[in-house]
């Protein structure tokens, strides 16, 4: 008996070591490493008043690409060109529209918005 439980002890601890590996590796987003060649960098943040209980989900040309909670914010690159990026709220109980900004990315620039209640949906608010 104290053979297996040592089997599972070891077991669980590599399965915790994997996850937390994972977990660190997806805090950093795509800004992490070095900024790719011909790319433009992103930042999406959520207002401080953005709700406890609601995520922020953001797309890039349709593609998601996080799910934000409170204190989190989206960093990543964009290939140079013109970029469709959505902001929505998860849940959506209100039936909040989402929001919507197209982005004309130039390599080397910074483009940092935040997400923000405006009437009841959400917009993309451009920080200078």
């Amino acid at each position: 008996m104290k053979k297996y439980s040592s089997i599972i002890y070891i077991l669980s601890l590599a399965s915790a070591a994997l996850i937390f590996a994972g977990c660190a590796a997806n805090q950093g987003g795509l800004g992490a490493g070095p900024a790719p060649a011909n790319s433009g960098h992103l930042i999406v943040t959520r207002v401080a008043n953005f709700g406890e209980d609601l995520g922020l989900v953001l797309s890039v040309d349709g593609k998601d690409v996080g799910s934000f909670t409170e204190g989190a914010q989206y960093s990543g690159y964009l290939p140079a060109g013109q970029h469709v990026i959505t902001a929505r709220v998860d849940p959506n109980r209100t039936g909040a529209r989402p929001g919507k900004k197209t982005v004309t990315v130039q390599a080397g620039q910074t483009y940092s918005y935040t997400a923000a209640w405006s009437g009841g949906n959400l917009v993309l608010v451009r920080n200078r």
